[in-house]
This record gives C-alpha cells, structure tokens and sequence, in this order.
C-alpha cells in the first residue's frame, strides 16, 4: 500500500500568493548574459535576494503566522532559524503585532542578527544558542513546550511549503517561453518541497534541480539511503543550507519530486560568489551562490536549455569576504600550506625567496619560531600561486635544496588551524 504524502494543493499556493500581496516582493526573473554565454544556454535568476528581508524566507513565515488562530498567538510564537527564517519571522512579527523568540546559533554571522533586531523591533526577543542550526531547534522547542508557546518551524510544516511554494508559481507567470531546468537550493527542503510540487502540476517536464553544500548533503543521503538520517557532522559554512536532518514532510516530497540531488564544494560556493560580485555586481550569501555553482555538473545538458537558478539570498557578511576569499583560492589550487624546514644560519629567509619561490609566487602567511640547538626550525608558510600548475615545480624546488617539510592542503587535522 503506497503512503499517503502530503503534497501542497494548487489551491492552497495560489490562496498563500493572495496573502502575500502587499508583504512579498514579486521579484525579477532575470536573464543572466554572463552566465548564458558561458553554458551556452539561456540562464534565467530567480531573484530573491531582492526581497525585503533579503530572502524568500518571509514567503512561508508570512503565511504561517497569519494561518495561526488567536489562541495559537496568546502566548506568542516560537522559531529556530540560521538566519534567514528569523528575519522573515521578525518581519512578520512586525507587520501583525504579535511577538515572538527567535533562537539562532551563536556563530550566525552580525550581519543577520541585526536584521532581524531592525525587522523585529520590539516584537521579537533574540536568543543565540548552540553551534549549529539543530542545536538552536532543539533549544527552541523546549522553550516552546515550557511556556505554551506557538512554533513556527523554518520548513517542515504545510504553510511554509506553501508559501515557499509560490515562487513556482512566479516563474512559470514571468517565463516566455517553457523551462526545462529549474536549480534550487536545498537546506531543510521547504523552498525545494513547494517549488518541486508547483513544477510537478504546472509544468511536469522541467526537471528540478535540487542543490546542497557538499559539507552538508542531508537530502541527498536521506534520498539515497531511503531514509531521512540525521548526519553526524556537517561544515556550517554554508549557514542558510546547512542541517543535520532535514523535514519529514519536505524529504517525502523531494524524494518524489526532485528529479536529481546534487552537491557543490564550499569552495566552489565561494568562487561563485565572488564572481557573481565581480562581473554582475550581485551580493549573494553562500546559498544563494549554490545554484550558479552547480551549473557546471549540467554544462552538457543545459545547452540550449531554458535554465532558472533561484538565487536564494543576500544576506552576507563583509566580515566573511576574507574567508570567501581564502575558500577559493584554495579551491582553485592557487593557495597552499606548507611547513619549511629554515636552516638556522643567516640568509636562509633569502635564499628561500630568491631560489624557490618566482617572480609570481606570493607569501601570504608565515609563522616561524627559532629552534635553539637545532639545524633547522621550522615556519608555517602560506603561499599563493598565479596558477595551479606552479605547485608541482615549487615543491621540488623546495626538496631539491631541503626546505620542505610537509605539505599541509590534504592534512585535514593541522589545516582546519589555519583556514
């Protein structure tokens, strides 16, 4: 006997596009001529990141506050949040006047914390807790079942899928001409959920696309084992798409829906963004960048092809750019870690800058304690190359004159210290 899955009616999305008039942005379907020219294809951006509140998040928040009863909203409400869900929450406490606690990891970037003080105000008390988004749930919902409080869940719930689910609704309104590859971003499965149902009864031969950080592929191994497993450990770079576990609901749609998961490095994320910035002026977080990113496993098959990205979100921190930076290059092999071995005699320093490195390698980082007693000490350099080819030749440049030591790129234990 098949399970009875929940899917989101044509009629509820169209009822949750009503009550977003007025709350929600109807943003552009873009044409990108970059990245179009690049795959040979004709790239469409869902531009969400122009939203408000920088994201599509508000869309499910929105219609699930405004779903709940009085008796629902005496006590308050109650979410756990990355960031993005919080500052939808916060909105839509705002614009109703109702108040509500928001629970966030302690490591959410300032930038995302003070957007939902600013769309809060006084509606809203902050509560950064935990490292990680599940963390924060487990926190929230303790506190929702102590004090009778109402939760608003940032994707495994009906009216988020549905809310979630009328930017379906806007590409297929806005597309000329009919679409055959859809990219979505994938965390916890509500924007993917309802994107994916809209798609599957509108327009049922477009393929959708669903992407996650390589560090966190909880959908793609719910999907793949046949079970919604919780991961064990997960990189929170990508902090707008990165759980342990993702919806019950949102897994059974996806796993009917999607037409393939996929995963992207972080590093790769970090590339897109930067480029995104550099030669289309888009500032995109790191979900946001997701979809670009995965364009290149589908080069093939995109040719020719009407392809939507949803570009998920805007929220970044400037403070992170450093990191973003550091990502990439290491992505692109242009950024390397090594320990030297520095003969303790003088010039040493020289002749290393003058024999091993070229006129195109730069030095980046550089730690060096003297070693009393002892032939050589050794220094942590951090080296950036103008091409990946380059890393081959410096080292046996660095063997050959008994500098090297050990390179620190594939030795994860010592790396994580300095990246």
């Amino acid at each position: 006997m098949k399970e009875n899955i929940y899917f989101p009616k044509l009629e509820d999305v169209k009822e949750a596009a009503t009550t977003l008039k007025g709350v929600v942005a109807v943003t552009p379907l873009m044409h990108s001529f970059t990245y179009s020219k690049e795959f040979d294809a004709n790239i469409l951006l869902k531009r969400e990141d122009l939203q408000q509140v920088r994201s599509y998040k508000i869309r499910g928040a929105y219609n699930k506050i405004n779903s709940l009863t009085k008796d629902e909203l005496v006590n308050g409400i109650v979410c756990a949040s990355a960031g993005n869900h919080a500052q939808g929450v916060a909105l839509a406490c705002s614009k109703k006047q109702i108040y509500g606690t928001i629970f966030m990891p302690a490591p959410t970037p300032k930038q995302k914390v003070e957007q939902v003080k600013m769309f809060g105000a006084n509606f809203v008390d902050i509560q950064l807790i935990g490292d990680t988004f599940d963390d924060s749930y487990i926190a929230a919902k303790q506190h929702c079942d102590n004090l009778k409080k109402t939760f608003v869940h940032p994707f495994d719930d009906p009216k988020i899928i549905e809310g979630q689910a009328t930017v379906g609704l806007e590409i297929i309104d806005q597309a000329t001409e009919p679409i055959d590859y859809v990219f979505v971003p994938v965390g916890g499965g509500g924007l993917s959920s309802g994107l994916s149902s809209i798609f599957k009864l509108l327009s049922p031969n477009t393929k959708v696309i669903g992407i996650e950080p390589e560090g966190a592929p909880s959908m793609q191994k719910a999907i793949t084992l046949n079970d919604n497993i919780k991961l064990n450990k997960i990189d929170k770079f990508v902090d707008g798409a990165a759980v342990q576990q993702v919806g019950s609901l949102t897994y059974k749609i996806c796993k009917e829906n999607l037409h393939a998961m996929v995963t992207v490095p972080e590093g790769k994320v970090c590339q897109t963004i930067l480029d995104l910035y550099n030669k289309d002026a888009i500032v995109v977080e790191p979900a946001g960048a997701l979809t670009i990113a995965a364009l290149d496993l589908y080069k093939e098959e995109i040719k020719g092809k009407n392809v939507v990205c949803i570009i998920s979100g805007s929220n970044n921190d400037i403070t992170r750019t450093a990191e973003i930076k550091e990502r990439a290059l290491l992505y692109g092999g242009l950024k390397h870690y090594f320990i030297i071995r520095f003969p303790q005699r003088a010039g040493a320093l020289r002749e290393f800058v003058r024999d091993i490195l070229s006129d195109k390698d730069n030095i980046t980082f550089f730690e060096y304690s003297k070693k009393n007693n002892r032939e050589s000490a050794p220094a942590v350099v951090g080296i950036e190359l103008l091409s990946k080819d380059d890393l081959e030749p410096l080292i046996s440049r660095m063997k050959e004159r008994n500098f090297f030591g050990e390179y620190l790129n594939d030795k994860p234990d010592l790396f994580e210290f300095l990246v």
